[in-house]
């Protein structure tokens, strides 16, 4: 028997090729969970070569079934609490519950933007997803885990930038802040109930998240978004503060988070765990 056999995780941001979610649907789904997988669009365009023909969702959805477990694909926007509802009621019609609920979903906004230059549209945009998205999502779920809680776990991502600031990305860190500040407040309510809240803190990962920025600098810049890619490639890097010398694998968010929703974990909630190469 798998450590997971009989459970069903919900994921989000899960479409990306080389996503934390994506992993993470995937490790669960090889520990024997059934896996919904959920993100705002089914199959969004890389930039990147060689990820032309990803499939989004419906690949991972392959991805789960091929190691024998059941998959359902769901499209929805985190930042519409009806659309939230909506796939939460749809996960437990299929797939009888959840017991597990992995929050991935998020968008890394601007990068270089000093406070006083941000608009207003950015930083709306910012805190609508990454922090009222983790709200309705985490909400929705916690509601049909209460009546039969014991054993069931949420897992929220955050990021370093949950803990500090970082110049030029106030909406991103304001908005992981209360990303920390939510989950911590959840686990304490959620405690009488036996259902476990825990923070991840990613430091820098290989994944699609800074994608969207790629994209405006190539625009701003008057450049190809081939060239683009290229210079982002050649400049991203652990740098020096980072004393394991080198960016993390999305497999790596994957083994934690595989840790904290299983049963090793029975007695560890309101915690934030940062996974970041030592910085």
């Amino acid at each position: 028997m798998s450590s997971l056999s009989g459970k069903v995780a919900l994921i989000t941001g899960v479409a990306s090729q080389r996503g934390m979610g994506r992993a993470v649907a995937r490790r669960l789904a090889k520990e024997g969970a059934d896996v919904a997988v959920l993100d705002k669009f089914a199959a969004p365009k890389s930039i990147w070569p060689g990820e032309e023909n990803w499939g989004g969702l419906k690949d991972v959805v392959k991805e789960i079934e091929a190691l024998g477990r059941k998959g359902l694909m769901l499209v929805a926007d985190v930042a519409s609490g009806q659309d939230v509802d909506n796939a939460v009621a749809e996960v437990v019609k299929k797939l009888g519950k959840i017991d597990i609920l992995v929050h991935c979903g998020g968008i890394r906004g601007a990068m270089t933007t000093p406070v006083m230059e941000l608009k207003e549209s950015e930083w709306r945009e910012i805190i609508d997803i990454n922090l009222t998205g983790t709200f309705f999502i985490a909400r929705a779920v916690a509601r049909t885990m209460i009546p039969n809680g014991e054993g069931k776990k949420i897992v929220l991502i955050g990021s370093k930038a949950a803990t500090q600031g970082y110049a030029g990305s106030s909406g991103y860190c304001a908005s992981k802040h209360g990303v920390l500040g939510l989950g911590r407040t959840l686990a304490l309510e959620l405690a009488k109930y036996k259902i476990n809240v825990n923070i991840i803190n990613p430091g820098g990962f290989e994944t699609n998240l800074r994608d969207k920025a790629i994209i405006e600098r190539a625009k701003a810049q008057g450049i190809t978004l081939e060239k683009a890619v290229e210079e982002e490639s050649k400049k991203v890097g652990p740098g020096p503060s980072v004393p394991l010398g080198r960016l993390g694998r999305p497999e790596e968010i994957a083994d934690l988070v595989f840790f904290l929703v299983s049963d090793q974990s029975a007695y560890i909630t309101g915690k934030a765990i940062d996974i970041d190469g030592g910085a």
